[in-house]
């Protein structure tokens, strides 16, 4: 899976103002554990991308909502590393 989230810029301010920013992102890498996480800015906001295996998709409510109550916006979608891709395209005869 592919995480997206950019929190809101104000809300997002005074999560780092009170620590909760770095708390919410360590917390997070530790339940979803990433194969690979980057912070970068995308289009003037803060970003956290994360790719990660969903075991349970019900575990989304546990991801998401401490990072929505920083008002983020949060993509989380299916993803496939180039070995996924081979697989799938030999399976529709690609």
């Amino acid at each position: 899976m592919l995480l997206v989230a950019q929190p809101n810029v104000d809300k997002g301010s005074e999560a780092i103002a009170s620590g909760n920013m770095a708390k919410t992102i360590q917390a997070t890498i530790e339940m979803i554990k990433p194969e690979a996480t980057y912070f970068a800015p995308v289009r003037g906001q803060r970003t956290m991308i994360a790719v990660f295996d969903l075991d349970d998709p019900g575990q989304l409510p546990k991801i998401t909502e401490p990072l929505f109550q920083m008002g983020a916006v949060v993509e989380i979608v299916p993803a496939m590393n180039l070995e996924d891709l081979q697989r799938g395209l030999a399976a529709i005869g690609g």
